[in-house]
């Protein structure tokens, strides 16, 4: 029983003010801790003959103590138990305490009689009561009771939390209407619920901004019920108030950052819709540039945007388009401390703030293939959500760009040839050149629907059975032997690293890949205008061992012989264009023939009439182009 034990070395008779009040309780009482009596009344020193010198339990309380101890040990703390003794003494109350526990003694005397019952009921109501008094002082919450009765229901009771909670003494409040904690921004809507809640004799729970003693805001969770007697009358008002001020500023702070979001979203939605139509309907890649800049720049959050690209020949980054502000200067050294040189060294979005102004930059990549930043400028912040949307918009403009540039491949009459010496066995002809000792010649590729590329090779030096046991050796390569003949077959290639198509995203048309010995030379070409630079360092990026042999620029004169074979292609279906060329490169128009219809129809997957009637379909489509028909 804390709040009666003694200073641990008193004497035991030495009692506080509050335990005095346990001298007139006529059953025994004792406070133990740790073995210990630190307190006993005095029916407990004339019962057990207790002296000062008398405190240890064991001696003290005898044989009994040992059932007490076990008792105690078994009781949690703050509750009750009822303990039966042996002797004169039937059984004890303990009472278990957070550093002890409180025991009362049954008289068990011849003197208890019947009227013994009534004390014990009425010392039970006094603990009860003592109990309910603490659990509303001791609350975490803040307590108050008010009284109807009285003129303006002025509150009569408050606990501890609510004066810790409110900076308000209990002298400074009981006596007073709680609504001295309001304020000019206390929601009046919560006021008056409160209001119509007690006149209508029903409990409410509102939330509303009051105020502490020292004017600070607090988001008081109040909740008030009233309290009736045995009659159903209400004689006072019991109030919780419970400090809530950081859960509700996280949930205004949540709804301030979706309202922020759903503006973000609503006022880009236009933004990204027209600069998708750009990216689609541009015809080159200055138009493009242009007019993304001015689609932009057109929207009220920004002042000002400008692409612009690496120049590795000045270290700069030059301005290829702008629209409103533009940029700060012509031109941005690429070692510069601004965001579009940090993006371009990165790859990541850059944003920084000068003066007041933000200017956040994006860099325009697309399959790893560089082709310049977009700059924004503006007065406002560009937070991290608006950030993702933007660093999406751009990679659809690099990705509009790709589109272009890999357009202009074939009709460009500007070209760069990039010759290259590839040692890296993940790319399958260089592995199957070395492990089957022999040499592979890149025939030609087709793009079928489901966005695969496969790449026919004529092997020379290596039986088909040979590439294909290598070929299963290789992770995620699938090898298809097309036709073979007495000194070489023809095999198509999938999967893995598909190099051709993946050359073709980024505007690279391969002409030519011959791989013998585990070394491969393939033959580039890029259109001038392209980021060659970024191109081939891709390539040496993607494959270990990559050396440049040369690079050669030249024009065009003319429609040539790739241009018309292009041409033609485009007039042809895919199952007409596979029919065609597995055609020609099995030798089926050769005699004697190597391969039938039939295998060549198996190779494609299709039956063999079917077979015939592509392949009839695109010699018809050749034979026009050829005399003037197509």
């Amino acid at each position: 029983m804390d709040d009666v034990d003694t200073e641990r070395g008193g004497s035991v008779g030495d009692a506080t003010a509050a335990a005095r009040a346990l001298e007139h309780v006529v059953d025994p009482v004792v406070a133990v801790a740790d073995g210990t009596i630190t307190y006993a009344n005095e029916a407990a020193r004339d019962a057990f003959e207790l002296g000062d010198a008398d405190r240890e339990a064991t001696t003290a309380l005898g044989a009994q103590w040992d059932r007490l101890a076990a008792a105690i040990d078994e009781t949690t703390v703050g509750t009750a138990r009822r303990v039966d003794l042996e002797g004169d003494r039937e059984s004890a109350r303990l009472h278990r305490g957070a550093s002890g526990a409180t025991i009362t003694f049954d008289r068990g005397d011849a003197g208890a009689d019947a009227s013994a019952d009534s004390v014990t009921d009425s010392r039970s109501d006094a603990s009860d009561r003592l109990v309910k008094d603490r659990a509303l002082e001791e609350a975490p919450v803040g307590i108050t009771i008010s009284d109807p009765d009285r003129e303006d229901n002025p509150l009569v009771y408050v606990n501890e939390a609510y004066e810790a909670m409110t900076g308000y003494t209990y002298d400074e409040v009981v006596g007073r209407n709680c609504r001295f904690l309001q304020g000019e921004d206390s929601d009046e809507a919560a006021i008056a619920e409160m209001a119509a809640a007690i006149d209508e004799d029903r409990p409410v729970t509102v939330e509303l901004k009051n105020y502490r003693k020292d004017g600070t805001e607090f988001w008081n969770e109040v909740t008030i019920a009233p309290v009736r007697d045995e009659d159903g009358r209400v004689t006072n008002y019991v109030g919780f108030q419970n400090d809530v001020t950081a859960r509700k500023e996280a949930e205004i702070a949540l709804e301030r950052r979706t309202e922020e979001l759903e503006y973000i979203l609503d006022r880009v939605e236009g933004l990204i819709q027209d600069v998708t139509a750009v990216v689609a309907g541009s015809t080159d890649r200055s138009e493009l540039e242009s007019e993304v800049c001015e689609r932009i720049a057109a929207e009220d959050a920004y002042d000002g945007v400008w692409i612009g690209e690496r120049n590795p020949a000045t270290g700069t980054i030059d301005v290829r388009s702008s629209a409103g502000d533009g940029p700060d200067d012509e031109t941005v050294a690429t070692d510069a401390d601004h965001p579009a040189a940090e993006a371009l060294a990165t790859t990541e979005p850059a944003v920084d703030t000068v003066d007041g102004r933000t200017r956040a930059a994006f860099p325009l990549s697309y399959n790893g293939i560089e082709y310049g930043v977009v700059t924004i400028r503006t007065d406002r912040t560009i937070d991290d959500r608006e950030t993702v949307i933007l660093s999406a918009l751009a990679r659809a403009v690099a990705s509009g760009v790709n589109a272009r540039e890999t357009s202009r491949v074939l009709a460009t009459d500007a070209v760069v040839a990039v010759e290259l010496e590839v040692t890296d066995r993940t790319l399958a002809p260089v592995a199957l050149s070395a492990e089957a000792d022999c040499r592979l010649e890149y025939r030609r590729s087709v793009h079928r629907t489901d966005d695969e590329t496969a790449s026919l090779f004529t092997v020379t030096g290596a039986s088909a059975d040979e590439i294909a046991a290598v070929a299963d050796d290789l992770a995620d390569v699938d090898c298809r032997i097309i036709v073979e003949r007495d000194e070489e077959c023809l095999v198509e290639l999938t999967g893995g690293h598909d190099l051709v198509g993946w050359l073709s995203e980024r505007g690279a048309r391969t002409k030519a890949i011959e791989a013998e010995t585990g070394r491969a030379r393939i033959t580039l070409e890029i259109p001038r205008s392209a980021n060659v630079r970024s191109v081939v360092e891709a390539i040496e990026d993607r494959y270990e061992g990559t050396d440049v042999v040369s690079f050669r620029q030249r024009e065009r004169d003319g429609e040539t012989r790739q241009e018309f074979a292009a041409r033609l292609e485009e007039a042809l279906t895919d199952r007409q264009f596979g029919a065609l060329q597995r055609a020609y490169l099995g030798g089926y128009f050769e005699w004697p023939r190597p391969t039938t219809g039939e295998e060549l129809a198996q190779s494609m997957g299709v039956s063999r009439p079917t077979f015939h009637e592509h392949l009839r379909t695109a010699e018809a489509k050749l034979c026009r182009a050829f005399f003037g028909d197509a």
